[in-house]
């Protein structure tokens, strides 16, 4: 059975299983309690799943530059990179 981690923690037995796996203790929090409330997406896609706006679109928002003349391949390979 799971220790009783407090009220901060909505779910003390994925927060002590990320523990073990090697997680620090604020990413255990916030997978856990993310998972209990229901907010945790399992919906991601791989980087070559996504459409190309969806790449550029992404690209920009993390401030890569050049992306406007890139093709999709490169546009994946620059958000690796990042």
């Amino acid at each position: 059975m799971a220790r009783d981690h407090g009220s901060q923690i909505k779910d003390d037995a994925l927060y002590e299983e990320l523990r073990h796996q090697g997680a620090s203790k604020e990413k255990a929090a916030r997978i856990a309690n993310a998972k209990a409330n229901g907010s945790l997406d399992h919906e991601s896609t791989r980087l070559e799943d996504r459409t190309k706006q969806a790449l550029y679109d992404e690209a920009k928002e993390i401030g890569i530059e050049g992306r406007s003349g890139m093709t999709k391949d490169e546009l994946i390979a620059a958000i690796r990179d990042r």
